[in-house]
């Protein structure tokens, strides 16, 4: 299962840990170019792109919460606050366009480990 995580977050295959994945940074291919798995499993009820969208919001709020805490706490009693709410847009504008590829591969990372693929999600 960790494995598979990791594969993911390096924009390689969950499955077989080879690739290419990603057609663009917005889009996955339709299937593995290694292993030929179907990379878009549940296109059809979107469910893919929900898991990917809540995956890359609470990694977001996460980095966002740890970095304005360190650095608040490192420069009290006097924080610079006007950076820290220009800082903090930019890295919650930004960061959910640089890390949406790899929540979505995070969630299908997450989706392969509780429902492994079947033999016919793969191209003969």
């Amino acid at each position: 299962m960790i494995a598979r995580f990791l594969r993911a977050l390096t924009l390689h295959c969950p499955w077989c840990g080879k690739g290419p994945v990603l057609a663009s940074w917005f889009r996955l291919r339709e299937r593995c170019g290694a292993c030929g798995l179907n990379l878009e499993r549940g296109a059809e009820h979107k469910d893919d792109w929900i898991g990917a969208l809540a995956f890359n919001l609470i990694a977001l709020e996460l980095i966002f919460v740890l970095g304005f805490a360190t650095v608040a706490a490192r420069t009290w009693p006097d924080p610079p606050w006007d950076l820290l709410m220009w800082g903090s847009v930019v890295v919650l504008g930004a960061g959910g366009f640089v890390g949406y590829p790899f929540a979505r591969l995070a969630w299908l990372a997450f989706d392969l480990t509780f429902r492994p693929p079947a033999p016919e999600e793969f191209r003969s």
